[in-house]
């Protein structure tokens, strides 16, 4: 059943009501949008400054001190283990591996192809992998101008420039484009951030997108019957039109699938051009009066309770889930 919450104030004024006519093809199924009651927010991290010119030490480094899964299993992947146990994004550690980084009881492991059981023994830069941790989940408000990457071959800004020093080492949970603002979800647990990227989990991400051009309620209805761009097939994505203002149009879009820039595509084919993109939700968690910059926790019960519902949500998909690969988010 859906849940009325209130919304924050919009950037442009106060948002008009609005209606949505009926599809031909039968009722739409109603989706679920949980509110984030306040008090669930264990820590509030105040929006951090953007550091001037010169050299300044990382915020948020990327030492190996996250969980590692310690229990018997089939062996996997030594870069498998590593991003469950939140040390860094696969492609991340097959650099490590590849630049000598990591070793199994002192011996240098030179593949990511290597099969292991647990990480007992495993070293990252020398220093042993840390005893299992809970999960941790946060919210960040990105503002635009940051990359949503570790670091920059070119120097540019990137969102860990931002965030508070005392912060985990954490990972974000798909990805926001430079000039894309908004809710960032990041998170200490590879594993989880892998739950949560993948298609068949069928998590929706809900933006409000200002774009320059015409287009009618009706142009936008059609989108849940997805489409077809270059060759890239889009599933369903329930958009609305929200407002005018002049030629600007707010529009509303909520998708499941993250496709490589999928907002900006899709809006870009049906002649629209994007001035302004804010992630306002990504499942139940949402922005909400969250400051720009700023980073709040979620409460470990509400976080345990949510990745219920998603485990019971990828086994319904089914079990081809693991082999849908994606890198990140990318949809905005």
């Amino acid at each position: 059943m859906r849940q009325e919450r209130a919304r924050p104030a919009r950037p442009d004024g106060p948002r008009q009501e609005r209606g949505r006519p009926d599809r031909s093809d039968g009722p739409r199924q109603e989706r679920g949008r949980p509110d984030r009651p306040r008090d669930n927010v264990v820590k509030s991290y105040p929006p951090r400054r953007p550091r001037g010119k010169g050299p300044t030490p990382t915020a948020n480094p990327h030492p190996a001190h996250a969980a590692a899964s310690e229990g018997k299993g089939e062996p996997q992947r030594i870069a498998k283990l590593l991003a469950r146990a939140g040390v860094a994004s696969r492609r991340e550690i097959e650099r490590m591996i590849e630049e000598g980084r990591v070793a199994k009881d002192g011996v240098v492991i030179d593949t990511p192809a290597t099969l292991l059981t647990s990480l007992h023994g495993v070293t990252v830069d020398e220093v042993a992998i840390a005893a299992p941790e809970p999960t941790r989940l946060f919210l960040f408000h990105k503002p635009t101008g940051y990359l949503t990457t570790e670091r920059d071959p070119v120097g540019r800004p990137t969102i860990y420039d931002r965030l508070p020093a005392d912060l985990p080492r954490v990972m974000p949970i798909g990805r926001l484009d430079m000039n894309t603002e908004g809710l960032l979800l990041l998170t200490t647990d590879g594993g989880f951030k892998r739950e949560m990227e993948l298609p068949a989990t069928g998590v929706p991400r809900t933006y409000r997108a200002r774009a320059f051009g015409e287009v009618s309620q009706q142009q936008l209805e059609d989108l849940f019957d997805g489409l077809e761009i270059d060759g890239i097939r889009y599933g369903p994505i329930e958009a609305n039109l929200e407002r005018r203002t002049g030629r600007n149009q707010w529009i509303e879009m909520t998708l499941t699938e993250g496709k490589n820039r999928e907002v900006r595509r899709v809006l870009e084919h049906m002649d629209l051009k994007v001035n302004r993109l804010i992630r306002t939700s990504y499942g139940p968690f949402h922005l909400g009066e969250l400051p720009v910059g700023a980073v709040e926790e979620v409460r470990e019960h509400e976080l345990a309770y949510f990745r219920k519902m998603l485990r019971d949500a990828g086994k319904t998909a089914g079990k081809t889930a693991d082999r849908n690969e994606v890198d990140g988010d990318g949809d905005a």
